[in-house]
């Protein structure tokens, strides 16, 4: 494996109850609080009066910004930066799914930042001081709660950009499996797509010596997969809930990569695909990541080999290591499909006519993918197959 160091400083508090801890973690000097969330499902749940008490027993002043989207907007966190300006807003509290806590993420710089915090998601500037923020988990999924990284969609220039700062971990992060009771069907499908592509996007590397890094990949994978059939048809079982919503956590903690770079192409693919067309992002990668995977075996297919091995049990005898392999992505692809995640473009009604379009969106940095590098005609090749 590549040397490497490792520093995650946001305080995860896990388990039923746990937000009775919110004002202990709320910074003594706190008087406004930004409270942060999406499209009201925290106030069918009863999860934002509770924590609207919470913040009346500590006296602070707390302002709102609501309706944050599921691809987090621009526009939105411009709004959330404005507030922030405006009242003075030292602490920042984010309520709900990975989205809600991207967006946080973003206001959290843009209030410090004298510019358009745009600038820093383009990397065209590198953020230097935040407000500080914590974040109460509605949703298993994108591991936002525990890890730096942000995606934000520009939805005048259509672009879905993905950005990391040292400065944008969360303080706290609050994990109550029973918060995640509420969500509906698709989008817990949704997370569990995201927290396996999470996994596979960090498994593929060609860095020698990482079985560690192998072994805890195969095992969350493994977890994810007996787990997640009985909490499709159990939603409100404790139990899966909280096996669900830790592997999404440690799925993108960033433990799996130590010593070792994942790909993130099929990430970057999905961001150009919702970007264009709003679709749900684990519902894209559902459809990407199994093409991906396809157009990319023989880079390295020993890796495809051992992934099928070792996490879907495919049968050896007689066959090739690129049957093997191949075996291994189509039990992937069936999985999702068995769970009702959707397996092409066209489940979405997109077709032809926007791949020009996506391919385009994807290649504004250029070649991108670390296990392999993808160009334009690699990327229209995925997508033409994902129609």
């Amino acid at each position: 494996m590549n040397n490497f160091s490792f520093r995650n400083p946001t305080k995860l508090i896990f388990g039923k109850g746990q937000l009775e801890t919110l004002n202990q973690e709320l910074p003594n000097h706190c008087q406004k609080i930004l409270l942060v969330y999406g499209g009201g499902s925290i106030k069918k749940n009863g999860l934002y009066d509770e924590v609207k008490e919470k913040l009346d027993q500590k006296g602070v002043t707390v302002f709102e910004l609501a309706g944050v989207e599921p691809n987090p907007r621009l526009s939105t966190v411009h709004k959330g930066v404005e507030i922030c300006k405006r009242e003075e807003i030292d602490f920042i509290l984010a309520v709900g799914g990975g989205s809600v806590i991207d967006c946080v993420k973003a206001i959290s710089v843009g209030a410090e930042y004298d510019g358009d915090v745009w600038e820093i998601i383009t990397r065209k500037a590198s953020p230097s001081k935040a407000v500080p923020f914590g974040t109460v988990l509605t949703l298993a999924a994108t591991g936002s709660e525990m890890n730096p990284s942000s995606v934000v969609t520009n939805w005048e220039t259509k672009e879905k950009i993905g950005w990391s700062s040292p400065i944008t971990y969360p303080q706290f992060s609050i994990l109550d499996p029973t918060y995640t009771f509420s969500v509906p069907k698709d989008q817990t499908i949704y997370g569990i797509v995201d927290i396996m592509s999470h996994i596979l996007e960090q498994y593929f590397h060609h860095i020698p010596n990482t079985p560690i890094n192998d072994g805890m990949c195969e095992s969350l994978l493994r977890t994810v997969i007996e787990t997640a059939p009985k909490l499709i048809d159990d939603l409100e079982n404790y139990e899966y809930r909280e096996t669900i919503l830790l592997s999404g956590t440690m799925a993108l903690i960033g433990v799996l990569s130590m010593g070792s770079r994942g790909d993130w192409a099929t990430h970057n693919i999905e961001h150009a695909v919702s970007a264009v067309t709003d679709i749900p992002h684990g519902g894209g990668l559902a459809i990407i990541f199994p093409e991906w995977m396809k157009l990319v075996v023989d880079e390295k297919v020993e890796r495809f080999k051992q992934l099928a091995e070792r996490v879907w049990d495919v049968e050896t005898a007689g066959k090739s290591d690129r049957e093997i392999a191949l075996e291994g992505i189509e039990k992937l692809q069936q999985f999702w499909i068995s769970l009702g995640a959707p397996s092409k473009l066209a489940d979405y009604k997109i077709d032809q006519s926007k791949i020009e379009e996506m391919t385009e969106k994807a290649m504004t940095r250029g070649e991108f993918g670390h296990f392999k590098r993808l160009n334009k005609e690699d990327v229209t090749a995925i997508l033409t197959n994902s129609l």
